[in-house]
């Protein structure tokens, strides 16, 4: 009876798993590791605030995507839910790593994801028995902001080039849209593929139109900067903008600072809320940067998901979808970014709990989707500087 009561004890403070899916290696591999900083930093807060659930501790073990590579994404997320047997999921980031992970492994193991990352419409299309969620908004929405934004700067003639899956595809359809429709004129639109070396025939094809403004709807570490290092030495185009992949200091460092000064950008942004400066000084103290495109959707995802098993009174899988729903809608005691121990005492008391976090207050949608803000991105002096709300 003795070692039965100890295997017991044992195996109920096993530790409570959620994954991380990013893209390590490939397309934003520059991106992730800032992304993946600010999950950690949520599952810190939980672990140094009495852990989750009767004390035990909140684990993240990650698995690489590659971005691009759907049996890569497939592989990780079958780790994840199969082998490592986690509760839920923050990730992936590349929508086309998200779609593969989703049908191929979440999905049929009922595990709930939550994307700080996955921009693209084609997100909300999943038939997902509502597993898949995230913190950072379509891009139906961003696409129809830099379209606004180019037309209220006067630029009214660009050349568009996607990288050829579901994120480029999404955001192309929604900028191109919004921007004939405000009056701008789309020279060409042009999809490519990513991973190659070469990119001078499509930048042939674009600039023979006359355009001066090129629009890369692409990767900072792959396409989107052999593009632009192409395009610079082939003396054509004079003003480049950019989507959110497209942000981040790396690609500044790889083309030349000389060379992207004045580059126009959009990020899905985190709008003027308590959580947002909290979570700027809550970053600053771990030595994180705040400011990191998607690191605050990442502490979000994360915070809500402990939240969401925390409510759900186990780490099963089982219900947590409704939980996590519970947990980010009004009304309810508001929690701020941080506040784990004050949600653990509501949650236990049987109160109802409202989280409002670090990039928004994720009220959650029939699809799993967030309203949000996009901020304007610029290069000056060498790196990316948010200019602000895109409020058009």
């Amino acid at each position: 009876m003795a070692i039965a009561a100890s295997t017991f004890v044992g195996a109920a403070q096993a530790d409570v798993k959620i994954g991380f899916l990013g893209g390590f290696t490939g397309g934003i591999e520059s991106l992730t590791p800032p992304i993946f900083d600010g999950a950690n930093l949520a599952v810190t807060h939980v672990n140094e605030q009495g852990g989750i659930l009767d004390g035990q501790k909140l684990v993240i073990p990650t698995g690489d995507t590659t971005c691009s590579d759907a049996s890569a994404a497939s592989n990780a997320a079958d780790r994840m839910v199969n082998s490592e047997r986690v509760t839920a999921i923050v990730g992936a980031l590349c929508t086309g790593a998200t779609i593969a992970s989703a049908n191929n492994a979440a999905i049929p193991g009922g595990v709930v994801m939550v994307s700080p990352a996955s921009t693209a419409p084609a997100v909300s299309e999943l038939n997902d028995n509502d597993l898949v969620f995230r913190t950072v908004p379509s891009d139906a929405f961003q696409g129809e902001m830099l379209a606004k934004l180019l037309m209220s700067k006067g630029i009214e003639e660009v050349a568009v080039t996607y990288v050829n899956n579901d994120y480029g595809r999404g955001l192309a359809d929604a900028f191109v849209a919004t921007y004939e429709a405000e009056g701008g004129t789309v020279t060409e639109n042009l999809a490519h593929e990513d991973n190659r070396a070469d990119y001078r025939s499509e930048l042939g094809t674009m600039s023979a139109t006359g355009a001066e403004t090129l629009v890369v709807l692409a990767y900072a570490d792959t396409s989107g900067q052999t593009i632009l290092r192409q395009a610079y030495e082939s003396g054509v185009f004079t003003q480049y903008v950019g989507g959110d992949g497209m942000v981040g200091d790396s690609l500044v460092e790889a083309v030349g600072p000389d060379v992207l000064e004045g580059m126009i950008a959009t990020r899905p942004g985190s709008p003027d809320i308590p959580g947002s400066e909290i979570f700027q000084n809550l970053a600053n103290e771990a030595g994180i940067d705040p400011s990191a495109v998607f690191a605050a959707q990442a502490y979000d995802a994360a915070f809500l998901l402990a939240m969401a098993i925390e409510k759900n009174g186990s780490d099963s899988r089982e219900g947590l979808s409704q939980a996590l729903r519970d947990v980010a809608t009004a009304p309810g005691e508001v929690i701020l970014p941080g506040e784990w121990e004050k949600a653990k005492q509501l949650l236990a008391d049987g109160q109802e709990v409202n989280y409002e976090g670090a990039s928004g207050s994720h009220e959650f949608d029939e699809n799993g989707d967030v309203p949000g803000v996009v901020n304007e991105m610029a290069v000056e002096d060498g790196s990316f500087v948010n200019k602000g709300f895109v409020d058009l």
